[in-house]
């Protein structure tokens, strides 16, 4: 099996080698004799299908040993999951991704799928933007298959040393303890990586054409309309990564949080944070012919991004209790796609300057701060520097001592002192954007339309107050009045005054979120008549608007007013019982019984404590949290039990028994943050309505989408991209008063739907976990 994984990566490579190849001298001799560089682009695009077909057998090979027990390959010792049952397959499946080589593997095989789309996409009408957009591509999955081809560290097909072997076929030695970590073995987990690198694998081709559009001088809107469905859709399922590791931190790491900012957890957030200023860039180049500077360098940089999170985690740089271990190859070889990318996009728009300009004189230019244009500019601005800022902060460690914050690494306070104001003001500036009119805003038309949801937001504010100051402040002055590490933690990160104001102007914030994207939800329903998907996309940003605003409230609950009760309750053996309940706030636990179980693999062993909750005098239910011990490498995993309640969860730890014999607890009340999971899963279905419109929209009007190529061949306004590719929207005959030009249909446009973009109000700092292999 080995030597059958080799020769699919030669394969592989070959291919890679020979599209580029004929991609390259295609593109050259097709200035001169079109036919035979149409030719030599048919044969590197044959290429690419055949090496995304290499790839896939290397896969395979891999999925077909975890599942079949094959134990010839090193890799597959290491990464095999023992786990039966219903999750059983998904666990072995998982093994694919669950280590260095084999997601490396991975993300070249994702990297090949979506140049693979590219090339079907394209096929009918194959322009030598698409062709150049493929070498780019292909040069970047080349990288990929060479590190996994020329690095020993990177190899995912060594075969296993056969003194690990017996004779009767069996593990031996060190061997017979490899495996997945346990704590990988989750659905999350499981699930979380591979969302991951279908986002970053995605976010190449919107870079892939990029460059491309500066190589062959096309600064029309093709190359962004090419591209938006990918850069949208890698956007969402970094997303949905994102969500799924927070959800897996949560439940198993058992410390209660779900956002650490660990290395390499910023590091998945950094392409996304970027993703959001390039979606919005995308759509203003598309509609208004502007930002395409911004479009290019935003595709550029959320590349390098991508990059850095492979970087931070496999070239040993930056410790993390989720990286790998690092290895030179990666050191440098990622290191160089990083400045390639970027010195691409900064080269490239220095050559094309006079094309890659507005389409008008001072298309670009702000004409008033009260604008949509503004808006857009600070939303692009804030994503980009806070990004920059997170990738400085998060490889401090390794850069020289000389420099701010060199060689130290950072607590999840300095992250905190500088993501909470930062994400309540791009909160505010989406809450905003849509009253905004384009050009310049009308003070009478911009009341006129805040009116209504400016009282509604009041109202709801309101009512967040009365919890404030009943459930909320009480609980901070708590902790406070307790003493301890857990009032030293709060007062960390300022006074009262400043800590408690900014959850009440979170909250201002968040009520104006919300219903102004429900009034703009409302507006474009009552608008469609008929018309469905030609508004899905204005429905799906409003959607999001309205996610953003209740994750907002999650986060500043969920995140500033957490009351933590750490304990132990000693245990009398033989009356199996405890000396007194665990009680936390206005909860009452009960011990009734504890039990010793070893799992169906007979390797595990699960030692739980069970406990009858109450809440003033009232059962509630009971909570049953675990200690998971591996018997062959000693390794625990702790199993979290939560009962979830509308306003708040109560969270319960069990951490095992100390020397004396008392149970080790650690219980914890996390106010609102069902409504950090409720807006996540609205964000995530918000952008899967803008998507899935935009793609039925294109062909349902087949006709219009065929004489798309001709119409985008001159420089125009976004307003005469034809509606087969641009996003509907909806008309607001209101907004004419705000610009000296007429508004046109796309003017009133809710801000894309990467407007959603939270940036974390952060969390406490993680307990140590595995590596994780989405990185």
């Amino acid at each position: 099996m080995s030597l059958l994984g080799l020769l699919g990566l030669l394969i592989a490579f070959a291919s890679c080698a020979l599209s580029l190849v004929c991609l390259g001298v295609g593109r050259f001799l097709g200035r001169r004799d079109p036919s035979r560089g149409e030719t030599l682009a048919w044969g590197g695009r044959v290429a690419v299908v055949v090496g995304a077909l290499g790839l896939t057998f290397c896969c395979a090979i891999l999925v077909w040993c975890f599942f079949a027990g094959d134990i010839s390959i090193e890799y597959v010792v290491r990464n095999r999951s023992d786990a039966v049952g219903e999750m059983g397959w998904l666990f072995h499946l998982a093994g694919l991704w669950a280590g260095r080589q084999g997601s490396l593997l991975f993300w070249a095989w994702l990297i090949a799928a979506f140049n693979l789309v590219v090339v079907v996409r394209t096929r009918k009408d194959a322009r030598p933007l698409d062709d150049v957009a493929l070498l780019v591509a292909q040069l970047v999955l080349a990288a990929f298959v060479g590190v996994l081809l020329f690095s020993q560290d990177n190899m995912p097909f060594t075969a296993l040393d056969p003194r690990y072997v017996g004779a009767d076929g069996q593990l031996t030695g060190a061997a017979a303890l490899w495996g997945m970590n346990s704590l990988l073995e989750h659905w999350a987990m499981a699930i979380h990586p591979p969302t991951l690198f279908i986002g970053y694998a995605g976010l190449t081709v919107p870079f892939a054409y990029a460059i491309a559009a500066l190589v062959v001088n096309d600064d029309s809107p093709r190359w962004v309309v090419r591209c938006t469905p990918y850069a949208v859709f890698s956007w969402l399922l970094l997303g949905v990564g994102i969500g799924l590791g927070a959800v897996w931190a949560y439940v198993v790491l058992g410390w209660g949080g779900y956002w650490g900012w660990d290395p390499v957890e910023n590091a998945s957030l950094l392409p996304w944070l970027v993703g959001v200023a390039l979606i919005h860039s995308f759509t203003v180049y598309r509609q208004r012919g502007a930002f395409k500077r911004w479009s290019v360098m935003c595709a550029c940089v959320t590349f390098a991004f991508v990059i850095l999170g492979t970087f931070i985690t496999r070239s040993g740089l930056v410790q993390s209790v989720h990286a790998f271990e690092g290895d030179p190859v990666s050191l440098v070889l990622f290191l160089a796609l990083i400045v390639a990318s970027l010195a691409a996009g900064a080269v490239g728009l220095i050559a094309r300057r006079k094309s890659f300009g507005a389409v008008t004189a001072g298309g670009d230019d702000i004409e008033s701060m009260a604008s949509k244009e503004a808006a857009y500019y600070v939303n692009n601005l804030i994503m980009v520097v806070f990004a920059v800022l997170l990738a400085y902060l998060t490889i401090s460690s390794a850069l020289p001592s000389f420099l701010p914050f060199g060689g130290q690494a950072l607590s999840a306070g300095t992250y905190n002192a500088v993501a909470r104001p930062l994400g309540i003001v791009y909160c505010a500036l989406i809450a905003v954007c849509p009253l905004l009119g384009w050009h310049r805003t009308d003070p009478a038309a911009f009341w006129r339309r805040a009116r209504v949801p400016g009282l509604c937001a009041l109202a709801l504010f309101a009512v967040l107050m009365f919890y404030f100051c009943t459930y909320l402040l009480p609980s901070y002055d708590a902790v406070v009045a307790a003493g301890g590490s857990g009032a030293e933690g709060l007062l960390e990160q300022g006074p009262a005054w400043y800590y408690n104001g900014l959850a009440v102007v979170g909250f201002a914030v968040a009520s104006l979120l919300f219903f102004n994207a429900a009034f703009m939800a409302a507006k474009v329903v009552a608008r469609a008549k008929g018309a469905w998907r030609t508004r899905f996309p204005a429905l799906g940003g409003a959607v999001c608007h309205a996610a953003m605003g209740i994750i907002l409230v999650g986060l500043i609950g969920s995140s500033l007013y957490v009351t933590e009760q750490v304990t132990y309750l000693p245990y009398d053996e033989e009356a199996d019982a405890v000396a007194e309940p665990l009680v936390i706030q206005d909860f009452e636990l009960v011990y009734t019984g504890n039990a010793i179980t070893e799992l169906d693999n007979g390797d595990d062993i699960l030692y739980t404590v069970t406990f009858d909750v109450y809440r003033d005098g009232t059962y509630v239910g009971s909570v049953d949290p675990s200690v998971q011990l591996v018997k062959s490498t000693q390794q625990q995993k702790l199993v979290a039990s939560v009962i979830g309640f509308p306003l708040e969860d109560l969270f319960v730890v069990y951490r095992g028994m100390s020397a004396e014999g008392a149970f080790s607890m650690d219980v914890r009340v996390n106010p609102l943050i069902s409504l950090v999971w409720v807006g996540f899963g609205l964000l995530m279905a918000g952008g899967l309505v803008a998507l899935f419109a935009k793609r039925s929209v294109r062909r349902a009007e087949g006709e219009g989408a065929a004489e798309e190529p001709a119409k985008l061949a001159e420089p125009a306004v976004a307003d005469a991209v034809p509606a087969a590719v641009a996003e509907a929207e909806p008309a607001d005959a209101e907004g004419a008063e705000d610009a000296k030009a007429p508004v046109t249909p796309a003017a009133e446009e809710a801000p894309a739907v990467a407007d959603a973009a939270p940036v974390a109000l952060g969390e406490a700092p993680a307990a140590e976990s595995p590596e994780d292999p989405a990185r």
